[in-house]
């Protein structure tokens, strides 16, 4: 295995850990009315996990595969317990707004920890660590959710469930949330355009997460960066991201989210080609780089949940957003894989990053083909004048 490989791995194989939990813990969950002590303690843990990294050195890269793929997956159980929220605390007119805000809270925390991530890094001399033990860099999603989750959005909600579910005591998790997964993907073929949906989501937001976990391994080994240059691009990528998400969504009241979607799309692929070409050695291009994904990042993340939110049937928003958790986890293990597998063929990181195009080219196709409005009908909902 080249040992660029790996960390793609590592990140394929979280994903299917997260595809296994996400069920299982979504039905005790469900049968308990503790989701929000579960939400809290996947957060602990994924938390543990990357505190934890602190301690990797020399050639423990097994354990920094291992302590990655503990806190990818306690990050996707998370975002599995809250994620039916939105339509609860919005109407069908609001929630492109309000889902673009929840982006723009969570980029604005994730700025605050980068920047005290950049102090510790450039001043670690002043803290007493020495150049082996100083921060380093991965390409991060936003605080509490990260690139594909809107973070603060429900502000500490309710705990879930009800009180008669609380008795159950959690028997039968296991077999329930798999039964529960059935049903519902069942229940969809109802309502077979917002399945068409929910496959371009998980293909194109599969090359959007791809491209946010690999930027700073394309920019450290391809393009020759230092750690402080990754660090700020970040940073940069973070603070633009909550002018991206809040501007996405006044386009979409004007355009639609569908239209405003497809747009971010087209740029997302010319951020792929820009990258294949990107000179090494030059910060400057690779900061231009980071802010065209930073306005584009949140937006097209924020308006796909709202966008989905509409086709969901009344009363069954639990069921469908766990699915549509599950949809973009069933798959987004797939953008890794072909990064990790085109270096492993090409050895050269310009051909994996180039190779992510298909992603967003068939996503493109296939949400262009959604008619969103006779879906959001279809489904029983009330249809905003743009979407």
């Amino acid at each position: 295995m080249r040992a660029g490989s790996l960390f793609a791995y590592a990140v394929s194989a979280s994903i299917v850990v997260a595809v296994v939990a996400m069920p299982l813990v979504g039905a005790a969950a469900d049968r308990t009315g503790r989701k929000k002590p579960l939400l809290a303690a996947s957060a602990y843990l994924g938390a543990a996990a990357t505190a934890g990294m602190f301690f990797l050195d020399g050639d423990r890269y097994l354990l920094g595969a291992f302590l990655l793929i503990v806190a990818n997956a306690s990050l996707s159980v998370s975002m599995a317990l809250y994620n039916a929220y939105l339509p609860q605390i919005s109407e069908p007119e609001e929630r492109d707004a309000v889902s673009s805000r929840g982006w723009a809270f969570g980029y604005t925390s994730g700025a605050l920890v980068l920047v005290l991530n950049l102090v510790l890094y450039s001043g670690h001399d002043s803290f007493g660590l020495t150049e082996g033990r100083r921060s380093g860099s991965a390409w991060p999603r936003p605080a509490c959710g990260g690139a594909r989750s809107p973070s603060c959005r429900c502000g500490g909600c309710a705990t879930g469930g009800s009180p008669g579910d609380a008795g159950a005591g959690g028997q039968g998790s296991v077999g329930s949330g798999w039964r529960q997964l059935r049903a519902t993907l069942k229940d969809m073929r109802r309502h077979p355009l917002t399945l068409s949906f929910l496959l371009a989501y998980l293909i194109y937001n599969d090359g959007v997460q791809t491209v946010i976990s690999q930027a700073s391994l394309y920019g450290s080994e391809e393009l020759g960066l230092d750690q402080t240059t990754l660090i700020t691009a970040v940073l940069l990528v973070q603070v633009l991201a909550v002018a991206g998400a809040l501007g996405m969504g006044r386009l979409a009241r004007s355009y639609g989210a569908k239209r405003t979607i497809l747009a971010s799309l087209a740029v997302w692929a010319l951020i792929l080609a820009a990258a294949y070409v990107l000179p090494a050695d030059a910060p400057v291009f690779f900061y231009s780089l980071a802010a065209a994904i930073g306005l584009v990042l949140g937006g097209s993340q924020a308006l796909s949940r709202s966008l989905f939110s509409h086709l969901v049937p009344r009363g069954k928003e639990a069921e469908y957003f766990s699915a549509y958790e599950m949809s973009d986890r069933g798959l987004s293990w797939l953008g890794p894989l072909v990064f990790g597998l085109a270096y492993q063929l090409t050895g050269s990181y310009r051909d994996a990053i180039i190779s992510l195009l298909i992603f967003f080219g068939v996503g493109f196709v296939l949400l262009a083909r959604v008619p969103v409005r006779r879906a959001a009908e279809a489904a029983g909902n009330a249809v905003p004048e743009r979407i």
